[in-house]
């Protein structure tokens, strides 16, 4: 089973006083690398959330987002009238200062500047928020799963395809085989006879030209190939986790592919290849994306 490092789960979590709203979003990295955004009261909780996360996640780059809102009538913002009575006097000074004119909307603009809305909720963290915090990132990171596994699973039949392709492409390698050889051999003869009055010893040379197309077999590749189609089909289906093995398998198969290629001293065995690099390829782009 695959699961793909590209994702996004997002959880609701409330109690009694407060709605957390978590996200996370993923997309693949070699190792964990971890980015968060939390609400100021609450940043001594980002290494408790980056440890459950890690656990469940694995590896990716991912980012998590959390809000909260204070539930209920009662609110425990309040205006620093104090605050925003110096940022004006410091936007008219320098209004004059410069020439240039006064906001003509005050409000908008002293409302959104630093420590203007003050909440008391920032002093601290009870164990009720902490406990529901921590159940919003555990049930984001089950959807986050979720999401990862349908896109696996679309990753699972993409692989499926270009190996059964790579696969029928393998199979079309013998058919060029007899002929291969055989116009190796011509080749080689008709060079000999463009030397004028060359002698040779025939049975020297039945010996060497066997020598050279042994150099030239190709069986080891093909078997080896073949062997590393069915491995990698049988890694995507053992458990999540394998994308680096896939990556490896996937390594193992292109040195067969381009020996493949070197050895062949064939057109179309050579397009044939060409074909198996192409897919090959796009496995290989794919298969970054992979737990």
């Amino acid at each position: 089973m695959l699961l793909s490092m590209t994702g996004f789960g997002k959880a609701i979590a409330e109690n009694s006083s407060k709605k957390f709203t978590v996200e996370i979003k993923t997309l693949n990295s070699k190792q964990l690398d971890f980015s968060s955004r939390l609400p100021a009261a609450y940043r001594e909780m980002e290494v408790e959330c980056r440890n459950l996360i890690a656990a469940r996640v694995e590896r990716g780059k991912v980012d998590l987002a959390v809000t909260v809102e204070t539930l209920g009538a009662a609110s425990d913002t309040s205006i620093n009238i104090e605050k925003a009575a110096t940022y004006k006097a410091q936007i008219e000074q320098m209004s004059a200062a410069l020439g240039i004119p006064a906001p003509t909307d005050w409000y908008s603009v002293l409302l959104r500047m630093p420590d203007v809305m003050h909440s008391d909720s920032v002093e601290g963290i009870d164990d009720e928020d902490r406990a529901t915090l921590l159940k919003a990132v555990d049930e984001a990171c089950n959807a986050l799963r979720e999401f990862r596994a349908k896109e696996g699973a679309k990753l699972t039949l993409f692989f499926t395809e270009r190996i059964s392709r790579i696969a029928n492409l393998l199979a079309e390698v013998p058919k060029y085989e007899t002929e291969r050889i055989a116009k190796i051999r011509a080749r080689i003869e008709d060079a000999l006879a463009q030397i004028p009055q060359v002698e040779y010893d025939r049975g020297r040379y039945e010996q060497e030209m066997i020598f050279y197309i042994e150099k030239l077999d190709i069986n080891e590749e093909k078997q080896r190939l073949a062997q590393h189609l069915e491995y990698f089909a049988e890694t995507m289906e053992a458990a999540p986790g394998q994308g680096k093995k896939l990556g490896f398998i996937a390594q193992e198969m292109g040195r067969e592919i381009n020996t493949l290629g070197s050895k062949s001293n064939h057109a179309e065995m050579q397009i044939t290849v060409v074909k198996m690099k192409d897919e090959l390829e796009q496995i290989k782009e794919q298969v970054l994306n992979v737990l």
